[in-house]
Order: C-alpha cells, then sequence, then structure tokens
C-alpha cells in the first residue's frame, strides 16, 4: 500500500462505535468508488454525507432517472462502477431507468437503494416494496444486508460483479434498520479489509492460441475482410492494439456509433460513410466489441452477404454461443487484439491502397462525403437540420485535443449528428445507447463532466430528448460544469404536427397534435433562471457567435436553435417500426 492509500485509510478511520452508514462509506471508499450520483433522503441521507466526508464527491440530482442515466455514463467512460444512490420505494424504481440502460449497454453500474425497515416489512411501512426481487430483472446480481456485518461484503460482490465478465449493472439494498445497527471499529476494519481484498478479484478468459491463429488465417485469405468494432473495444480501452490492427493489415473498419473516435473517422481506412457496401460485400468480418444486434442488422441478410464469415471477439460466453459466429473469441477485447497482432507480427500481410477491395471501400466514401458536403455548404435559413450541425462540426473540431464529449439525443438530430458530427478520439460520443433511451441527455452531460473535467462537454439534442431532463440544467450550474447544450428546437416530436387534414377530425381535434410542442418555447431561458447562459440563434452568424463564446467560457449553457418544424424525417432505421 502507497502512503497516498495509507493516508485514505487514516482519514477512513472513525472513534467509537462504527453505524451502517459510516461503514457502507468506508466500503465504498476503500473498494475505490470516488463518485456517486442520486438523490437523497430517507434512509440514505447520512450515507451520502458520510460518503463526502470520506472523499467520495456526491453528484445530486432532480431525479433519480437522470442520475441513474449519469452513472451508467461514468461506469463506460471510466471503465469502474458509477454508483447510484436512490431512496427507498419510488425512488427505487425510479433508478430501474439507469440500472436497465447499464444492462442493455453493457456498462458497470452499482445502485444502491435504502429500504424499510426489516421488523415492518409486511405490514405496510413506509415506501415500502420488495426492492430485491423488482430489480433482480434488470440487474446481473441482487442482494441484501440483513446485518451490519454484511455490508463490507455485499459492497464488494456489487461492485466486483458489475466489472465482471460482460460489464452491467448490480443492485444492493440497505434496510433502514441495518444503517442504524452499529460495530466496533476493529471488527469494521477486519471486514473492509476481507472486503478490499474481494472486490478486486477479476478472472478474465484466456484464448486459445489456436484460435487466434484461425482468425488470422480467415483474415488473411480474405478477398473482402472488415473490421468492425463497438462500444465494448470502448470501455476495454482496445484504441491501441485496434490501430496498429488497422494499419499493419490495410483491412478497412467500421464503428458502431459509440465505436466512433476508436480510430478517428477521418482515417483513410474508415468505411462509415461506405457502410452498405462495407458490410453487404464483406466476406469476413472481424467483430470486436459490438453485439450483432439490431444495430449491425442482427448480421443477417439482406444486409449482410448470406456468405459473411464472422469472428466475433467479446467477452461473454452466452453472447458468443447466441451468436453462433463462425469463430467466436471469448476474452477481453484489448487483450485479444494484442494477441492477434503478436501473431501477424511473425507473419504479416497487408492489403495494401491498391487492393480492390479497399478502392471500393475508399471511393465509395469519398463520393458520399462530397455528396454530403454538398448539402452541408448550403446556408439553409429558416434551419433545415444540416446547417446548424456544420457550424456544430466545425466548431467542436476547432477545440482541437483534449477533444470535446459529445452527448447526442433524439430521433432526426442524432440520426442527421452521425452523419455529420466527426469523432477523432476514443470515448467521446455517448448518444441513445443499444437501448435507444431517450432522456439520457443531461444525465450523461453530467458524467462527462466529471468523469473528465479537462474537457468540455457538448450535447446536441432534439426538444424532445431534452426535455425529459430539462430540470437538471440547474445541476449543471450549481456544480459549475463544462458543458454547452445546443437544442434543436423544431416544437415537437420528429417536427411538431404534422397530421393530414383527414387526421385533424374527432371530439378533441383542436387539441395539440401527440407530437407538438409550445412553438418556438424558450428553452434558452430555463438555464437562465438559475444562473446559467442562455442563447436563441436562428441564423448561421448568431449560432456560429453563441458557440464560440460559449466554448470558449466553459461554463454551463443552453443554446436554442430554433428550426424548420417541417425539416427533416424520421429515423431511418426506425421508420418501419413506426
Amino acid at each position: 500500500m502507497g502512503d497516498s492509500a495509507e493516508a485514505l485509510q487514516n482519514d477512513l478511520r472513525f472513534h467509537g462505535p462504527i453505524d451502517g452508514n459510516v461503514l457502507a462509506a468506508m466500503a465504498l471508499a476503500r473498494c475505490g468508488v470516488d463518485r456517486m450520483f442520486g438523490v437523497v433522503g430517507i434512509p440514505v441521507t447520512s450515507l451520502a454525507t458520510r460518503a463526502v466526508s470520506l472523499g467520495i464527491r456526491f453528484i445530486a440530482f432532480h431525479n433519480e432517472q437522470s442520475a441513474g442515466y449519469a452513472a451508467s455514463a461514468y461506469g463506460y467512460l471510466t471503465g469502474r462502477p458509477g454508483v447510484l444512490l436512490t431512496v427507498s420505494g419510488p425512488g427505487c424504481v425510479h433508478g430501474l431507468a439507469g440500472i436497465s440502460n447499464a444492462m442493455v449497454n453493457a456498462w458497470p453500474l452499482v445502485m444502491i437503494s435504502g429500504s424499510c425497515d426489516q421488523r415492518d416489512f409486511g405490514r405496510g411501512d413506509f415506501q415500502e416494496l420488495d426492492q430485491v426481487e423488482a430489480v433482480k430483472p434488470f440487474s446481473k446480481i441482487s442482494v441484501k444486508a440483513t446485518d451490519i456485518s454484511e455490508i463490507p461484503n455485499c459492497v464488494a460482490r456489487v461492485l466486483n460483479s458489475a466489472v465482471s465478465g460482460r460489464p452491467g449493472g448490480c443492485y444492493f439494498d440497505l434496510p433502514s434498520d441495518v444503517l442504524h445497527q452499529t460495530i466496533s471499529e476493529s471488527e469494521a476494519e477486519r471486514l473492509l479489509a476481507a472486503a478490499e481484498e474481494f472486490a478486486h478479484r477479476e478472472v478474465i478468459p484466456r484464448v486459445p492460441n489456436s484460435q487466434i491463429e484461425e482468425a488470422i488465417s480467415l483474415l488473411k485469405h480474405a478477398e473482402r475482410p472488415l473490421i468492425v468494432f463497438g462500444k465494448g473495444a470502448a470501455i476495454a480501452r482496445a484504441e491501441g492494439p485496434l490501430k496498429k490492427l488497422v494499419e499493419t493489415t490495410g483491412i478497412p473498419f467500421l464503428p458502431t456509433p459509440m465505436g466512433k473516435g476508436l480510430l478517428p473517422d477521418t482515417h483513410e481506412l474508415a468505411a462509415t460513410a461506405a457502410r452498405s457496401l462495407a458490410i453487404g460485400k464483406c466476406d469476413v468480418a472481424l467483430v470486436v466489441g459490438a453485439r450483432l444486434n439490431w444495430l449491425l442488422h442482427f448480421g443477417e441478410p439482406p444486409k449482410w452477404s448470406k456468405d459473411v464469415k464472422f469472428i466475433l471477439v467479446d467477452i461473454c460466453k452466452e453472447e458468443v454461443e447466441l451468436r453462433k459466429p463462425h469463430l467466436g473469441l471469448i476474452g477481453d477485447a484489448k487483450e485479444v487484439l494484442e494477441s492477434i497482432n503478436k501473431e501477424i507480427k511473425d507473419d504479416p500481410f497487408c492489403l495494401g491502397k491498391s487492393h480492390p477491395w479497399v478502392e471500393a471501400i475508399s471511393q465509395k466514401a469519398k463520393d458520399n462525403v462530397a455528396k454530403m458536403e454538398v448539402q452541408l455548404a448550403k446556408d439553409v435559413v429558416p434551419f433545415n437540420f444540416l446547417t446548424p450541425m456544420r457550424i456544430i462540426r466545425d466548431a467542436i473540431l476547432a477545440v482541437g485535443s483534449p477533444a470535446p464529449i459529445l452527448v447526442s439525443e433524439g430521433a432526426n438530430t442524432m440520426d442527421v449528428g452521425r452523419s455529420v458530427l466527426v469523432q477523432t478520439e476514443p470515448r467521446t460520443r455517448l448518444d441513445a445507447g443499444t437501448w435507444g433511451t431517450m432522456g439520457v441527455g443531461l444525465g450523461y452531460c453530467i458524467a462527462a463532466a466529471v468523469a473528465s473535467p479537462d474537457r468540455l462537454v457538448v450535447a446536441v439534442e432534439g426538444d424532445s430528448g431534452f426535455g425529459f431532463s430539462a430540470m437538471e440544467v440547474e445541476t449543471l450550474v450549481r456544480y459549475e460544469l463544462p458543458v454547452v447544450v445546443i437544442v434543436f428546437n423544431n416544437s415537437g416530436v420528429y417536427g411538431g404536427d404534422r397530421r393530414t387534414p383527414q387526421e385533424i377530425t374527432g371530439p378533441y381535434k383542436h387539441d395539440p397534435a401527440p407530437t407538438s410542442f409550445v412553438p418556438s418555447a424558450s428553452y434558452d431561458k430555463m438555464i437562465e433562471a438559475f444562473g446559467g447562459k442562455g442563447y436563441y440563434v436562428e441564423s448561421p452568424e448568431e449560432l456560429k457567435s453563441a458557440l464560440a463564446e460559449s466554448f470558449s467560457a466553459r461554463k454551463p449553457a443552453v443554446v436554442n436553435v430554433k428550426i424548420d418544424p417541417y425539416a427533416g424525417a424520421e429515423s431511418g432505421r426506425l421508420q418501419h417500426k413506426n
């Protein structure tokens, strides 16, 4: 244990009997937790206060959903479990949004909820709920401390499980009576030492060398190989070996939305702008840290060739067995890629720029980018989606390195942004993710600012997405976070009232359409009510000025961008579902 660790341990000592609140806070700190997100109240206020006194930063939100989204994103950005603290009953239920989002995205999160006294359970106690059972469907494990002596072990178990294998959400239930029990200092230290050791245990499966060699052989003999990677590769910090593999072999690559930035979007082998060609014609696809789910069309025809051979790299054995790839490599993405690179070094191969497959991808990408740039070059006023998105792209790129973290949510806004906005550094994009969760925006912004205080955070969201968590602009101001929220205000979901005359009938025909909001709402005024800076813009010049000023200031701001309510179209990937 180093000097700083010894100092921390000394700081954690309380004199006299240790109650459950102190012991839980101590266990979290000893197991490496340094940030918590949540909403305090009965019975967890004292736990939050004790955690802060032990050096854990607590970010207090207005509701548990946004706090949960923040905790899940913090887990992704840091690779360590984000911790969500909620009150009992309804607070726990609200927190399900965050833990379920973490599970589907495979991000490490631990949700801790207070609960009613055990002796009063079943009698209609205040906020009574069988929370362990309620959370089970949304978590990897769901545990409860029935006595104070169980707290440190429970903390270690949930923290360890959150990051072991495929990351995900775990739940820890703390009854009110347990929080008020006490033990001696010596007993607390014994329990904490055991918990600290357990929390850092992790067994990572090793891929047999024969499978590494088979993967290399498949790639080497492929006519049209492709490397696909996702946020699983991002959380594994696999960008180094991934870059080496791509540049050694010359194989084109395709990131999923949150895989963007592991290699720069501007890389000459990027196939993002030639996506349909890349996935439709490739004959061998090395898929690293990405699932063959709806985002990748389930790996099935007609989007993919019926003869494509998938090499699936995943930490989760069950995922590999579910997808039934040609070859499954079960292990940590970074370690697997390092093993592949090591073997290739002894028998190198490279497609080269003149390879027909590389040339086809490159030419298609250039053609599509050129077509997009023609559209982006036009200043369309009233704004469509492309004009402001181009201005935002250029403003973000002008910031340089460290690149801002981009948060993107909404239907049209996220779809267009994915095509226009450029990611150049790893883990700088957060969006609705695998579950397509709306309302994540402000929570993700806060998590990003807390996890990476040296970076500017820029959110680009539709007005509908913003509305889910808009009250958290007060949280931005309260903690003085460097976050600029850009709202694409088109007066509603997809674009306000788009009903045909035949649809405007019935006794409530004078009500607003289900998709419409108050036209030209002054979202910029919301943040000004709390002391932040608001901007309302309708022209390219106004937007450029607002972005230059707010990016430079690095203080909480909302830029309300007026969009033509008839601009844009429904999300292309989901149009058939609506």
